[in-house]
């Protein structure tokens, strides 16, 4: 099991990462950050309403499922939200840049780290 600032720091060594937090979407608040790139706190904020807004679509739809990860690929950047399978409520949240990044190895250790989180 790793802290979150140890999953930060596994999320960080990543190819490409800029940075990444750990967020409460009921609140929208981090409850850790690392790295530099984008203003975290305001990321925070917005992709907490981006997971609640698909959320709500996927009930409005009727979907009995689970969001495994969002992708919103930039001009110059990937954005990975990925809710905890461990701990409703929380997002792991990470900037990469796309140009230096290999987006399936950044899913993929995105996964395998907010596994290993503990809270």
């Amino acid at each position: 099991m790793a802290t979150i600032k140890q999953t930060l720091d596994e999320i960080l060594s990543l190819d490409g990462a800029m940075c990444a937090a750990v967020v409460d979407s009921t609140s929208g608040m981090m409850l850790g950050h690392a790295g530099t790139g984008v203003d975290l706190e305001v990321a925070a904020a917005g992709n907490t309403e981006v997971v609640r807004a698909k959320l709500k679509t996927m009930k409005a739809l009727g979907l009995n499922d689970l969001i495994e990860d969002i992708l919103i690929t930039l001009g110059k950047q990937y954005h990975i939200i990925r809710p905890s399978s461990r701990q409703e409520g929380v997002f792991v949240y990470l900037v990469l840049d796309k140009a230096r990044s290999n987006l399936a190895m950044a899913r993929r250790k995105v996964q395998d780290a907010e596994k290993e989180m503990m809270f």
